[in-house]
């Protein structure tokens, strides 16, 4: 009787430390190439925002906002990057902001985002992207979306927050 209760225990251990084993090593052989793909989507965007640009370098400060992700200067003074977190409705999103030398926004874009799909994703058409483009830290004339008002508020919010690390970084040079 007691053999009938300690065997499928036993069973069920041994099963469950081979798929752990199994799960592990998957994981470390995984990781590198999701991490490498990661990084190229990232260098393809910053390439994106500033295509005049021949090269770029990262840029580091304490006083840039907390939402400000990375920062990058252009190698041939055409602009900066941005990449600037938020939490929108649907959660996390994360867009990346080209700004020129003059402090005018080049071109925003989102990288990623889990907002509600059509409402709160239409962040990234290029009707509302586009609305960014040539505008400077007055924001004049960009305008939140009807009804996914909390979204595109957060994305506008993440955008300021760009320009607002553009006049860090551009006084501290």
């Amino acid at each position: 009787m007691k053999n009938d209760f300690i065997k499928p225990i036993l069973v069920l251990t041994l099963i469950c430390l081979l798929v752990s084993g199994a799960l592990a090593v998957t994981n470390s052989v995984t990781e590198p190439v999701i991490a490498d793909a990661a990084a190229q989507r990232s260098e393809e965007a910053i390439r994106n925002t500033i295509p005049e640009a021949e090269g770029f370098e990262k840029v580091t400060s304490d006083s840039l906002p907390e939402s400000v992700k990375e920062a990058y200067r252009t190698t041939n003074n055409v602009g900066y990057v941005f990449i600037v977190g938020t939490s929108g409705y649907g959660g996390d999103m994360l867009l990346i902001c080209g700004i020129g030398p003059e402090g005018d926004i080049i071109r925003c874009a989102t990288l990623e985002q889990s907002e509600t799909k059509g409402l709160g994703s239409r962040i990234t058409e290029a009707q509302f992207e586009q609305q960014f483009t040539g505008v400077d830290s007055s924001m004049e004339g960009v305008q939140a979306i009807s009804g996914a008002t909390i979204s595109s508020t957060a994305y506008i919010s993440a955008v300021r927050d760009a320009l607002e690390a553009f006049g860090i970084v551009r006084g501290a040079e």
